[in-house]
């Protein structure tokens, strides 16, 4: 029985040195010799070094090359991450942040996904208030109105805005929606006001995938007559916190949402954060 117990522990333990290895890849040292890895795992023998630098690559997550030796992550690291990638539901990770986003401000708040030209809420929590503006889940809106909208568009590729902008709805004026545009770009997040609904004023920031690719938005919106500026100051903080930790979630880097948009975009000011 000890027998067995203690080969169950070196075995678990085998697997800890593993991800000890894969872990010390870093993108400022994706390159690393067998010296670099001892180096950053000083607890691992040479020869136990090598057997499992071995092991992993015999399984496609790790690859070496030169003379001498040098290692880097494998393309079996890469499907791991894919299909981690593909788990992950923009609804699910959304929901408790969506919730505290509604507990922060105290107005409905609310999850948008991008579906062709259109943006779709996926979720929503409405605000306590018998006076409230609630749009309901499954509801559409062209992405050149509204907050929602506009937060979505501002982000896309160069590529894909292009035919949205000569298709966009009738009464919608193409040069004040590209001013408007560069202007969200150029602070992260977007405010409208009676833009959908009369009497409404709505905040939203885009939220990004893995690939940098904005997705979608998230947002707060309420009546004018109760929402001052002490409200939409604090509520803008907090709608940006929102779809930071959102993207996070959905495996974007955390420090580039907003300092690195998507292609065809404007680097958005570091100020944001501390508006």
């Amino acid at each position: 029985m000890a027998r067995a117990t203690s080969k169950k522990i070196l075995s678990v333990r085998a697997v800890d040195r593993a991800i000890d290895i894969l872990q010390c890849f870093t993108p400022d040292k994706p390159i690393m010799s067998v010296l670099d890895i001892q180096e950053r795992i000083p607890s691992l023998s040479r020869p136990t070094l090598y057997r499992l630098l071995q092991t992993l690559a015999a399984r496609g997550l790790v690859r070496s090359s030169g003379d001498p030796q040098r290692f880097s992550l494998d393309y079996g690291v890469g499907q791991l991450a894919n299909n981690w990638m593909a788990s992950i539901d923009p609804i699910g990770a959304g929901q408790p942040i969506v919730q505290h986003l509604r507990e922060q401000t105290n107005e409905t708040a609310a999850l948008f996904i991008l579906r062709r030209d259109q943006r779709l809420c996926v979720l929503e929590m409405a605000a306590p208030h018998f006076l409230k503006i609630s749009r309901g889940v499954g509801e559409t809106e062209h992405i050149s109105r509204g907050a929602s909208g506009k937060a979505i568009l501002a982000f896309m590729s160069s590529e894909d805005i292009e035919p949205i902008l000569r298709a966009i709805p009738r009464g919608i004026d193409r040069k004040q929606l590209l001013q408007s545009l560069d202007g969200i770009r150029a602070e992260g997040f977007a405010v409208s006001r009676a833009e959908v609904f009369a009497g409404a004023i709505a905040i939203a920031a885009p939220y990004f995938d893995h690939s940098r690719k904005v997705v979608g938005s998230i947002g707060v919106f309420g009546p004018q007559a109760r929402l001052d500026q002490t409200w939409e100051k604090n509520a803008i903080r907090s709608v940006i916190r929102a779809a930071s930790e959102l993207s996070s979630a959905l495996g974007h880097s955390a420090n580039s949402v907003w300092s690195k948009p998507s292609a065809g975009t404007r680097t958005v000011r570091k100020s944001v954060r501390a508006s």
